[in-house]
């Protein structure tokens, strides 16, 4: 069923979380309990959006039909749905964060300055679905199931919102936005400021243990551009394969 053995744990932990939501949702009517749980949540689901991230660019299943309800989920959690990341980062921002005029997720201004962490947050949150889409229109097959699963997903939204609006909006539908907003703030750090033509020296590397636990060894992330197929299971023996190329500049080391 898995492709990875490793993959069975964070899909496990990510599956009782989503259960959990539902339990909430099911059975809860208090505005007070739903800002808490909201409040309490939003570090959880912002991790969760680094294994959305992994799972697309390595699927966690060896069959499309799981990989497609999972990713239901993780869009129900993470506010991504089925092939946006696949689109907008996979063939978008990896093969163009060298470039900065046509990176889909460019810390740069038009006039070459860089953006502040705010204007890059706003600017890539806001702009990931349509520039996911455009990149999609070079990859129809690709672009068919990022446009039939977002819909899958916004109708389970309405569904859920005509059950119960308020538990859809706390249990849901804001968890979504905070956590793209959150995908966009943490991906400011990878590459911002880095303006170089040599990939070893275009991202910013964390090694911190529990960074890495929690986000599935997304601070590796030199690596991770190196050969983004790579499962992230196996980051840590690729960078340390290519640790002598990556400057000591560009390590950052802390939980953020």
């Amino acid at each position: 069923m898995f492709k990875f053995s490793a993959d069975r744990i964070p899909v496990a932990i990510i599956f009782l979380l989503t259960i959990l939501d539902f339990i909430v949702f099911l059975n809860t009517e208090s505005i007070w309990f739903f800002a808490i749980y909201l409040a309490i949540m939003i570090i959880p689901k912002a991790c969760i959006s680094a294994w959305n991230h992994h799972h697309q660019h390595a699927a966690v299943f060896k069959h499309k039909a799981l990989n497609r309800i999972l990713e239901v989920f993780y869009a129900l959690h993470t506010g991504i749905t089925t092939n946006l990341w696949v689109l907008h980062h996979n063939i978008g921002h990896h093969k163009n964060f060298l470039n900065q005029e046509k990176d889909e997720s460019r810390w740069k201004r038009k006039d070459g300055s860089t953006m502040n962490k705010l204007e890059y947050t706003l600017n890539v949150a806001l702009t990931a679905y349509p520039r996911g889409y455009k990149v999609g229109k070079r990859f129809p097959k690709m672009q068919k199931d990022f446009l039939i699963f977002t819909g899958v997903t916004i109708l389970v939204l309405i569904g859920l919102t005509i059950y119960n609006p308020i538990s859809a909006l706390f249990v849901f539908i804001l968890p979504m936005i905070i956590s793209l907003l959150y995908t966009a703030l943490a991906t400011y750090d990878h590459h911002s400021g880095l303006d170089t033509d040599n990939q070893f020296e275009a991202s910013y590397n964390n090694t911190t243990k529990l960074y890495n636990w929690l986000t599935g060894n997304l601070g590796y992330h030199t690596a991770h551009h190196y050969k983004h197929g790579v499962h992230w299971s196996k980051l840590p023996e690729l960078h340390e394969q290519i640790k002598q190329k990556i400057p000591k500049s560009c390590y950052k080391n802390s939980l953020w």
